[in-house]
């Protein structure tokens, strides 16, 4: 199932979303391009809201910080875990009659899948996996077009009982329509479990390096300290981030980033352009390249010029000197800048 799946958004469904505060705003927003009660039945985590959102914004999801703050706030409230069921009981008459067709995700059974779990260990794991991945004997059933368009079993038990093949010659034991359906929560909780939100991307431990020797690099070879202070502007910053925030947030703070659920954008590049007539624009730039460049002023409008000899143009990126480190780092400097900066409490 895609982040987009979850997130959904589409104004004819939207009443069924509890009503709350910052639900006209992901109706609003959300509902540009999927269908808000979509989000029913996926109870999740205030972090896992945030990464769902910060998905839906890498892939052209518009508002502004306030707003996506908003909608975050709104889903870690009313769509938690444990609450689902609170959710789908405000669906209307017409949705119970007319449910879900066979293109939304079927929610879970926790304990179904635990079932799955042990009797695809038992008789599926040989060939598939025990992560349903797939060897050299099975396919990724993760991938798995059946598995994916299955619903309870409706396409995977006739899998099972007609055209599954077992190396050896074997066969497949009897499997009970309830057996089948475990199978299906599992695999599809496995399915959940490779998005980027699930347990097996989960950073486990960055904290590997040797923070004197991060300390080193901080105000010597690395420059940092040329921009940044341990008692400025970085002053307790391992008491408002985790390890793995603070390593993506040196590496690549141009990215949009969410801190604590909270959406924190980044700094615009702006850039001064001078015309042959002695005339300087200045604001965020939009883009540039070898043969034209635009940027929004002030006042939020735009400007574009063909670059030409005699037009000058003065580019200041807040993040170049992290953009060249890039080049620079070794991994066991990268490694001991966040055992140092984790020091910084």
């Amino acid at each position: 199932m895609s982040a987009g799946l979850v997130l959904g958004a589409g104004l004819a469904a939207a009443q069924a979303l509890p009503n709350a505060p910052g639900k006209d705003t992901v109706e609003r927003i959300c509902g540009a391009c999927h269908s808000p009660n979509m989000v029913l039945g996926h109870g999740m985590t205030r972090e896992q809201w945030s990464n769902t959102v910060s998905q839906m914004i890498a892939r052209g999801a518009k508002g502004t910080p306030a707003e996506f703050n908003e909608v975050i706030d709104y889903l870690a409230k009313n769509l938690a875990p444990g609450q689902v069921g609170n959710a789908a009981a405000n669906q209307t008459r017409t949705q119970r009659r007319f449910p879900a067709g066979p293109a939304d995700a079927p929610p879970i059974d926790p304990t179904a899948a635990a079932r799955g779990k042990t009797l695809f260990a038992k008789e599926c794991a040989g060939c598939h996996g025990p992560l349903a991945r797939g060897t050299g004997s099975g396919p990724d059933l993760v991938r798995s077009v059946t598995v994916l368009h299955d619903r309870y079993g409706d396409k995977l038990g006739p899998l099972l009982r007609t055209n599954h093949p077992l190396p050896g010659g074997k066969s497949l034991p009897s499997l009970t329509e309830a057996q089948v359906k475990d199978l299906s929560n599992f695999l599809h909780q496995q399915v959940l479990n490779t998005l980027r939100s699930g347990p097996y991307s989960k950073v486990l431990n960055v904290l590997t390096g040797d923070p004197k020797a991060g300390e080193a690099y901080f105000n010597g070879a690395g420059h940092c300290n040329q921009c940044h202070s341990p008692t400025g502007d970085l002053a307790h910053v391992a008491s408002r981030y985790d390890p793995p925030t603070l390593q993506q947030r040196f590496l690549f703070p141009q990215a949009t980033r969410f801190s604590h659920g909270t959406f924190a954008p980044a700094k615009p590049v702006t850039v001064s352009v001078t015309t042959p007539d002695g005339r300087t624009t200045s604001g965020t730039l939009v883009s540039i390249d070898d043969f034209n460049v635009s940027l929004h002023d002030a006042n939020g409008y735009y400007h574009s010029w063909k670059r030409t000899p005699n037009l000058k143009i003065a580019k200041h990126d807040p993040y170049a000197a992290h953009d060249k480190l890039l080049d620079q780092y070794t991994d066991e400097d990268i490694h001991n800048v966040v055992a140092y900066l984790e020091t910084l409490k």
